[in-house]
C-alpha cells in the first residue's frame, strides 16, 4: 500500500510493523543509549588536545552500542523507499521500509540521545545525507569505496561546503575552485581542487574517510567573470566532488567550539583544500551538478534535524517538569508558581507545535515530493530550531545554576539547538524563502482569478 494511502487519521500514527520497531527503539534509547552518555563524556574526559581527535577518542560504548542496534533490527532505518532498492548489498537495507513521516516520529525517539544514539542506529548526520547522494547520483565505483563501508558503519564522513571569508548563507558565494585542466601527454582531463571551508563537521573524526566538497568549477583556459551570470548561471557553476581522506593535500587546520563545546571526537573543523588533484571518477552526477545534488541532500535532511531537536526540546522538558516538582521557594514547590506554570505551559504549547509542524511536513514529502514540499520545508528550518530552543531555555530557568553546568545535559542541548539557527541556515533566509514561495503562489491565483 502506498504511503500517501496509508490512514492519515493521525500525524504520529504508525503502522502495525513500524510501531514494533518504534518501541523497540525506545526501550534501546532509554536503557542503553542514555545510560551510555555517562560511560561517553568520561572517556572523552581524559583526553586532551590533539588526543581527542584520535582513534583512541573514540568511545568503545559506540562499537557495542553499533552491535545492538544491528541485532535489534534498528540499523539504517533513515533510508527513504524511493532509494531502497539503490543499496548494492541487500543485507544493509533497512529491516522496514519507513516513509519520511514515519521515519520522523523515531527520529525524535533518537534525538533524547543525540551523542550516541542516531550514530548507533546508523542515522547520524552527515553521513545520512552523504549515503542519500551516494545512492541516488553516486557511480559504481563511488558506492563500493564509499557508500558501502558507510551503510555497514566501518567509516564516518564529512560534508565541506560553508567558507570563513563569504557569507555562505548565499551559496552562489563560495569561493573554493575545481580548477579544470587538460593533460597534454594522455589528454586526461583532471581537476585541482582549491580553497577553504569551515564548519565541516566530521572532518576530525579520526574515522573520517571522504569528503563531499561543494565547489565552483573554472577552466584555467577560459575567462572565468561571473559577475554578470544570471542566478541559474551561477548555480550551475558549482559541483560536488567526493574526497579521499586522509591527503595528503587536505588540512584540518584547528577544531572549532560551538560555544565552548568541541564535540569530539567527531567535531568541527576549519579546512584547507591545497591543491587536491581529482579527476572526473570523482564528481558527484558530473560538472555543474552541485546545487541540484545539494538540494536533494538537504530536504529529507531537514526532517531528520527538526525531529532529532524536537526529541532533546522533549527531553529536557521532562527533566523541567520533575524538577519544578522537588524544588522549593518561599516555602511552595516550583511548579506551584505561577510563573514556572506558564513555563511549563508555553513549552507544551511549542513542544506540540514544532512536532504537528515537523511531522506535517514529512506528510507532504510522501505525498507530493520534496520538490513540492519546499514552503514547509523552509517553515520548520525557520520554526522548530526557534521553539525547541525555548522550551530547553525554560528548562535551564527552571534549573536555575545546575542548568548552566555539565552536571545535566541542558547547557550543551542549549548550545546544540542555539547553533542549528545558523548551521541549518540562517533565519533571514528561511523567512525569505517562505515569503517569495507563498507571494509567487498568491501572484499565481490572483492572475488565474484575473482572466476568468
Amino acid at each position: 500500500m502506498p504511503f500517501s494511502s496509508l490512514p492519515t487519521a493521525s500525524l504520529t500514527f504508525l503502522r502495525p510493523e513500524v510501531q514494533e520497531i518504534h518501541n523497540k527503539l525506545k526501550t534501546f534509547v532509554e536503557t542503553e543509549c542514555i545510560p551510555a552518555e555517562a560511560e561517553f563524556r568520561a572517556h572523552l574526559a581524559t583526553r586532551h588536545g590533539p588526543d581527542r581527535w584520535t582513534s583512541a577518542a573514540v568511545p568503545p560504548c559506540l562499537n557495542r552500542l553499533k552491535a545492538r542496534a544491528k541485532a535489534l533490527g534498528l540499523w539504517n532505518l533513515f533510508v527513504p523507499q524511493h532509494l531502497i532498492q539503490k543499496i548494492p548489498d541487500p543485507s544493509l537495507r533497512p529491516p522496514q521500509v519507513l516513509s519520511y513521516r514515519e521515519y520522523g516520529v523515531l527520529c525524535e525517539t533518537m534525538g533524547r540521545c543525540p551523542d550516541v544514539a542516531p550514530e548507533a542506529c546508523n542515522c547520524s548526520a552527515p553521513d545520512t545525507g552523504n549515503m542519500e547522494v551516494l545512492m541516488e547520483f553516486g557511480t559504481a565505483e563511488q558506492k563500493e569505496r564509499y557508500l558501502l563501508p558507510l551503510l555497514r558503519g566501518d567509516i564516518r564522513s564529512c560534508f565541506l561546503m560553508t567558507e570563513p571569508d563569504v557569507a555562505s548563507s548565499d551559496p552562489t558565494n563560495l569561493e573554493t575552485v575545481l580548477v579544470k585542466q587538460q593533460q597534454r601527454v594522455n589528454n586526461r582531463t583532471v581537476y585541482e581542487l582549491r580553497g577553504k571551508k569551515w564548519w565541516s563537521t566530521g572532518a576530525m573524526d579520526p574515522r573520517c574517510r571522504f569528503a563531499l566538497v561543494v565547489a565552483k568549477v573554472v577552466d584555467e583556459h577560459v575567462h572565468n567573470d561571473t559577475s554578470q551570470h544570471t542566478e541559474k548561471q551561477k548555480h550551475a557553476a558549482h559541483t560536488i566532488v567526493a574526497v579521499p581522506l586522509p591527503h595528503p593535500r587536505v588540512n584540518c587546520e584547528r577544531a572549532l567550539t560551538v560555544f565552548g563545546y568541541d564535540d569530539a571526537p567527531h567535531g568541527h573543523a576549519q579546512v584547507a583544500l591545497n591543491g587536491v588533484i581529482l579527476d572526473e571518477s570523482d564528481l558527484i552526477l558530473g560538472q555543474g551538478s552541485g546545487f541540484a545534488v545539494a538540494q536533494a541532500r538537504l530536504g529529507p535532511g531537514r526532517i531528520h534535524h527538526c525531529m532529532r531537536a524536537i526529541g532533546m526540546a522533549a527531553r529536557c522538558y521532562e527533566m523541567m517538569l520533575e524538577r519544578s516538582m522537588q524544588r522549593k521557594t518561599f516555602g511552595r514547590l516550583l511548579c506551584e508558581h505561577g510563573g514556572c506554570q506558564e513555563m511549563i505551559a508555553d513549552s507544551y504549547a511549542d513542544l506540540e507545535a514544532a512536532r504537528l509542524l515537523t511531522l506535517s511536513c514529512a506528510a507532504s514529502m510522501d505525498e507530493v515530493g520534496v520538490k513540492n514540499a519546499r514552503v514547509k520545508i523552509a517553515m520548520i528550518k525557520l520554526a522548530i530550531p526557534e521553539m525547541t530552543h525555548r522550551v530547553i531555555d525554560r528548562a535551564v530557568q527552571v534549573f536555575g545554576g545546575a542548568g548552566l553546568c555539565e552536571d545535566f545535559i541542558l547547557a550543551k542541548a542549549l548550545a546544540g539547538i542555539r547553533s542549528l539557527r545558523i548551521a541549518d541556515g540562517p533565519d533571514a533566509v528561511h523567512k525569505r524563502t517562505v515569503a517569495r514561495l507563498e507571494l509567487s503562489e498568491a501572484k499565481r491565483k490572483i492572475h488565474g482569478k484575473s482572466r476568468l
